[in-house]
């Protein structure tokens, strides 16, 4: 039934178990994972902080980050037989990215964990899986 699934990945606990979820599904359905990790270049660095290269310091850190989130990923499909193939995307909007690559790498069910925010939490801090499911065109499973 599955070709192709997308797994956006934060490194989070949440998204272990999305993660487990979606070899799970590919194992199944003998589909291919796509891991995608998006960061947001604007995060973690105010202006105060600002000094020459300190902008490239940090985006050469969170691509780091996100490069480990994929190998952590790819492991496991591996492990599992899975084919993989890892993105990384650098937008302050990643609910965007996010929908971008499914539908530029063709996958036919993005799988995400959702971190559960409610309240005042949710309103401030936005849900990032509440905006793929509001705007893609794409089925998605979320895993809490």
């Amino acid at each position: 039934m599955f070709k192709k699934i997308l797994l956006p990945t934060d490194g989070s606990e949440l998204s272990a178990a999305a993660t487990k979820m979606a070899i799970q599904l590919a194992a199944v359905h003998k589909a291919h994972v796509v891991v995608l990790s998006v960061y947001d270049p604007n995060l973690y660095l105010p202006m105060a902080e600002y000094a020459p290269g300190m902008i490239e310091e940090q985006q050469q850190r969170l691509e780091e980050t996100a490069r480990g989130y994929i190998a952590t990923v790819k492991s496991q499909c591996e492990a599992a037989q899975v084919p993989c193939e890892g993105k990384i995307a650098c937008d302050t909007t990643p609910y965007a990215s996010i929908i971008s690559v499914a539908k530029d790498t063709a996958c036919d069910l993005i799988v995400m964990a959702s971190h559960g925010r409610r309240g005042i939490n949710a309103l401030l801090l936005g849900s990032e899986t509440q905006k793929v499911l509001t705007h893609s065109k794409i089925p998605v499973l979320v895993v809490r």
